[in-house]
């Protein structure tokens, strides 16, 4: 659905703009999980779940955009303040979603 060019212009421009659910996403959010580590595309693919030769476009897409960072065969979270603060996040929401609140009395 297309937006109009004020909304487009006025938006800001520090935000990640990756959609839930897509290949860059999940990749990405396994990365931001694991920011203590950097891993290789066989790696990622076994982690996510997503096909080998889509894993490659994924990471390349989010190291245009400067999400992602690689050194010979291994990848991981780019040095982002967004990413930390993206990481954090979902650590936390992870977390809270593992709790058992209906167990308790």
């Amino acid at each position: 659905m297309p937006i109009r060019i004020d909304r487009f212009d006025e938006g800001p421009t520090d935000l990640l703009d990756l959609e839930e659910g897509t290949q860059p996403y999940r990749i990405l959010l396994f990365l931001a999980e694991h920011d203590d580590a950097a891993f290789t595309q066989t790696e990622i693919h076994e982690a996510t779940g997503i096909k080998r030769g889509s894993v490659g476009a994924a990471l390349s897409r989010l190291e245009d955009r400067g999400l992602v960072r690689h050194r010979g065969r291994y990848w991981a979270v780019a040095d982002d303040d967004r990413l930390a603060s993206y990481a954090a996040q979902t650590r936390s929401s992870s977390a809270s979603t593992g709790d058992d609140y209906y167990g308790e009395e």
